[in-house]
């Protein structure tokens, strides 16, 4: 590890543990919306939402690193993240804040934390009074998951093509792209990374 070195994490919680990504990998935080079901998905996955005309797979976080369901309520936020050029969104209990942590606090896993395999882990942070897990969301999500995922993604094309309008609008430039420049991320309790409002999906009410 390098022990001067700053990680800034977007941290959340599932069940009673708390735990943190790379914000790089983050692009922004949403309330729950309405959701598309997908026939015959993968049972983590909860469907679709259109994302400012862009369909995004949602997975349920709960159910792919094993934990049992729980209902959805006024703190449950939608992460959404970027994979290998793969837009993706997680659902989460509740978000807590984007945290620096010295990379001198984390430590490698052991081979079971919280009843999480250590292949999904990258690290545990130890903070003053709590013990922070580092996933690593591309082991979490893995090449052959999230070749799933796009292909179940990509079964309600023509449900949401009269709702979204041909052709479908492209990410915003500097959205994803190496390199890019991003933004200042709000204080812990603001809900979207970039500032801009929760979209509301074409589907549903």
């Amino acid at each position: 590890m390098n022990e001067g070195r700053i990680l800034q994490l977007v941290t959340f919680k599932l069940e009673n543990e708390e735990f943190g990504v790379d914000i790089l990998k983050v692009q922004e935080i949403n309330k729950m919306i309405d959701i598309t079901r997908i026939p015959n998905a993968p049972p983590f996955v909860e469907g679709v939402i259109n994302l400012r005309g862009k369909i995004i797979p949602i997975v349920d976080l709960r159910k792919r690193l094993g934990f049992e369901g729980r209902t959805y309520d006024k703190s449950t936020r939608i992460i959404v993240v970027e994979l290998d050029g793969m837009v993706l969104g997680f659902i989460v209990d509740s978000v807590s804040e984007v945290l620096r942590i010295s990379e001198s606090t984390v430590e490698p896993p052991p081979a079971l934390v919280s009843g999480i395999e250590s292949e999904y882990i990258e690290g545990v942070g130890k903070l003053d009074n709590r013990l922070l897990i580092l996933l690593e969301l591309k082991k979490v999500f893995s090449a052959s998951d999230r070749k799933e995922i796009e292909k179940a993604a990509n079964r309600p094309e023509k449900l949401f093509s009269c709702r979204l309008g041909p052709p479908y609008s492209k990410p915003r430039q500097g959205m994803g792209q190496p390199g890019a420049a991003r933004p200042a991320l709000p204080e812990a309790g603001q809900d979207n990374l970039r500032g801009a409002r929760a979209p509301r999906t074409g589907c549903g009410p």
